[in-house]
């Protein structure tokens, strides 16, 4: 049994951790931010947006807004945009962090605001700009679409190089990429490295995979 440091109790911060998904990995990415979080002692629920933005006063007391969102068709999901609109409206001075989940970010070099297109538009859209954005790849999972969101996708992977073979089912997410925006999350709080929870590959487990 992992004993918990008498020096570093566990921190209620508050954190945001917010995100917009469709087919479920932002949501994925979302809960391994919080994994890994966990293992610092930094608790942070991750929130499903399409159930609620947070209210302004969250957003004006959190000491940090981190925000995971998907692309579907072009665009990020409605609700990832609400979320922003209600923090930027809100005056918060909480740093940001977005993090776009899209299929061009599998593409060496594409997972900046300079040179992915998706998370570019967003953010010139709501005028913002986060502490840190990036782009983090998606899953490419033909079998689980319908027939017409199998079809649409298929062409858009045409147009950019993608597999198109609807039996494919590709993970492209940089978990590695992943496990650094956690890591710089606790830079930003004032974390410090601390043992890691035996349970934790377990937890990463069940999330990961339901």
């Amino acid at each position: 049994m992992s004993v918990r440091p008498a020096a570093a109790p566990f921190r209620f911060d508050d954190l945001l951790l917010l995100y917009a998904s469709h087919d479920g990995q932002a949501r994925r990415i979302a809960m391994r931010i919080a994994l890994r979080l966990a293992e610092q002692w930094i608790a942070a629920l991750p929130r499903d947006l399409a159930i609620g933005v947070p209210a302004p006063k969250e957003f004006e007391t959190a000491p940090l807004v981190v925000v995971v969102a998907a692309v579907r068709y072009g665009r990020h999901l409605p609700a990832a945009d609400r979320a922003l609109a209600a923090y930027k409206q809100s005056g918060s001075k909480a740093p940001l962090i977005f993090v776009s989940v899209n299929l061009t970010a599998r593409k060496p070099g594409r997972t900046t605001v300079e040179t992915n297109q998706y998370l570019r538009k967003l953010l010139l859209r709501h005028d913002l700009t986060p502490a840190f954005a990036t782009a983090v790849a998606g899953r490419l999972d033909y079998p689980r679409y319908g027939w017409l969101d199998r079809q649409i996708i298929r062409l858009i992977m045409k147009l950019t190089g993608g597999p198109t073979d609807p039996r494919t089912c590709t993970e492209f997410t940089d978990w590695q990429a992943v496990e650094a925006i956690a890591q710089r999350i606790v830079k930003m709080l004032g974390g410090r490295n601390l043992p890691v929870s035996e349970h934790a590959d377990a937890l990463e487990t069940e999330f990961l995979v339901h």
